[in-house]
């Protein structure tokens, strides 16, 4: 642009000066052969700026049309990158979800071998305990003589009065507490801060109904007491006896999101961050998952992992 400018510059410097020259009246003397020379130069001279302005006019639209073409490339080039970053970070998202997704399966289905493996060893040491009790029965001295047998009776005093001693008395077996009372009774403690009874009563849950649903409430419950007396390692014991033992549990993903921030009340800050994405992934629609992630987001910690 500069350069045409120039040059339309010199081109209209050029033609007002002939202008100038062939206006000029010359007096009849003076119109000498040089005189002619010289017109005819800036004849000559206008014919190769007409010339010269042509062709900048020409290849200056052509610069014009060549630069207008880049510049439309350069654009469809831009939005060509763009959507292919677009699609390239749509799918590693969906590569990274699937992964997550993939590994929340994976810590589920560990999780529910995990209880499995606890019932089955609680099973096992019931039916020990029962068979225990059976052989204890069976060892127990006789009170009396076989039906049909006949002679002194057993346990016979020694002065052969024939009075039968008759057996031992033996010890009133503990009676279970009713459970649903139990459970409910210790609710109210917990509820009313009298924590000591309220221990007491889930633990009575615990000890007579230890496979019931209600054990992992106990459990959970528990976990809270020591939670807040400020135990903190005594709460994440009892939540992980929820979260191994009773994963099905309704108390299950509280217990995990109060593990987490048990966790962190103990310095423990990288375990706590990885408790509550655990919760996120195997509970992602429920309440605690929701408070799981406004305490990352206010943490400036990522949800997902990477």
């Amino acid at each position: 642009m500069l350069i045409t400018n120039s040059v339309r510059n010199r081109f209209l410097s050029t033609v007002f000066l002939a202008a100038v020259l062939v206006s000029v009246p010359m007096p009849a003397h003076a119109a000498s052969k040089e005189m002619i020379e010289l017109q005819t130069q800036v004849q000559q001279l206008l014919d190769m700026v007409q010339r010269l302005q042509s062709t900048i006019d020409t290849k200056f639209g052509a610069l014009q049309n060549i630069t207008q073409q880049t510049a439309d490339n350069v654009t469809q080039m831009t939005a060509t990158v763009n959507a292919l970053q677009t699609k390239i970070n749509a799918q590693n998202e969906a590569g990274g979800g699937r992964l997550d997704t993939v590994s929340g399966q994976v810590q589920s289905l560990n999780d529910s071998v995990d209880e499995l493996k606890s019932r089955i060893a609680k099973l096992d040491k019931s039916i020990q305990d029962m068979q225990a009790q059976l052989q204890n029965i069976q060892t127990q001295p006789a009170g009396s003589a076989p039906a049909g047998q006949t002679g002194a009776p057993v346990n016979a005093p020694p002065d052969g009065s024939g009075a039968p001693s008759g057996p031992p008395p033996a010890p009133a077996a503990s009676q279970a507490p009713p459970l649903q009372e139990t459970f409910q009774a210790g609710v109210r403690d917990y509820n009313a801060a009298r924590y000591p009874v309220a221990a007491g009563e889930f633990q009575d849950v615990l000890r007579y109904y230890p496979l019931d649903d209600l054990a992992g409430s106990a459990e959970f419950y528990l976990g809270e007491i020591a939670y807040r007396q400020q135990d903190y390692a005594g709460a994440v014991k009892n939540y992980n006896a929820v979260l191994e033992g009773f994963s099905g549990s309704p108390k299950a993903p509280a217990a995990q999101l109060r593990k987490g921030l048990a966790l962190m009340q103990m310095n423990k800050k990288d375990a706590g961050i990885h408790e509550l994405r655990l919760l996120i992934q195997r509970h992602p629609q429920t309440p605690e998952a929701a408070q799981a992630r406004t305490k990352l987001n206010g943490m400036g910690v990522r949800i997902v992992a990477r």
